[in-house]
């Protein structure tokens, strides 16, 4: 009996393997790979094998043993319970813990399992499309995504040049895509203007005109008119004139000037 090491022999399944994913429910999967064996206990090998049938070949006991392979492949991809998109990015993993389990099923019918590696898992087209959009769709925001997918939307129904139908569904998107870019720059605008730390303008500076001995002077700022009232050059009776006033008037009846009058300063503290 040839007790060298086989290897390089194929194992596949035959059918989809069904799994349940949390996200994408019941899916279907398929895998391939090789494996090496060598007849380790001619003994029980014959008796269990072989058992009365004087003669087997290569290809029957690959069938055997196949057929153990793709149960234990079964029980252990299910029992790893990996999100979906993760089994063809962890084969290297799959494939050392199949082996583990597959081994004693090999050694109770005489057969050393040396190696045992998954090449490929692969699924339903369908299945990765599903799985790539899920991907970007978690790591998008989905507010920027659903204005991205509009504004595709209106630009699909512009080159669609097939009749009303076409128009409207361009008219009711851009409505959409209006609303949601209005939206937008609404709220950009309300950041900028409660909390985006934009100072808001320096007011403009109030130029007044004032008159002595009946000759008109100015513009002069509010700073410097003070100044002409503390140096006497003008006092209360004087004629005061701004933007915005319909005549001149003293400045004792202009509101913001009646500071210069005094009447502002706190009366002295009480006698403890």
């Amino acid at each position: 009996m040839n007790t060298h090491l086989f290897t390089d022999e194929k194992w596949g399944t035959k059918s989809p393997i069904t799994l349940s994913d949390d996200r994408f429910g019941l899916v279907e999967i398929r895998a391939f790979g090789t494996y090496a064996f060598k007849i380790s206990d001619p003994g029980k090998f014959i008796k269990d094998i072989v058992g009365t049938d004087g003669t087997f070949t290569n290809f029957e006991i690959n069938e055997h043993l196949k057929s153990l392979i793709a149960t234990r492949f079964t029980d252990t991809v299910g029992k790893a319970n990996l999100p979906i998109e993760l089994y063809a990015a962890n084969t290297t993993e799959l494939s050392e813990s199949c082996r583990s389990v597959m081994a004693p099923e090999f050694e109770s019918v005489g057969i050393a399992l040396k190696k045992f590696y998954i090449e490929n898992i692969s699924m339903p087209e369908e299945l990765k499309k599903e799985i790539f959009e899920y991907s970007r769709i978690d790591k998008l925001d989905l507010d920027k995504l659903a204005k991205f997918k509009t504004a595709k939307a209106i630009e699909a129904a512009a080159k669609n040049e097939g009749g009303t139908a076409g128009a409207g569904m361009g008219m009711g998107m851009g409505f959409v895509l209006a609303q949601q870019m209005g939206g937008l720059m609404g709220g950009q605008s309300q950041a900028t203007g409660h909390g985006g730390g934009v100072p808001p303008p320096i007011p403009a500076q109030v130029s007044y005109h004032y008159a002595v001995d009946g000759v008109q002077h100015g513009p002069v700022g509010f700073d410097q008119l003070q100044s002409l009232f503390a140096s006497r050059h003008i006092n209360r009776d004087s004629l005061i004139w701004k933007q915005g006033m319909a005549a001149w008037a003293p400045l004792r009846e202009v509101e913001e000037l009646k500071s210069f009058l005094g009447g502002n300063t706190p009366p002295p503290l009480p006698n403890p």
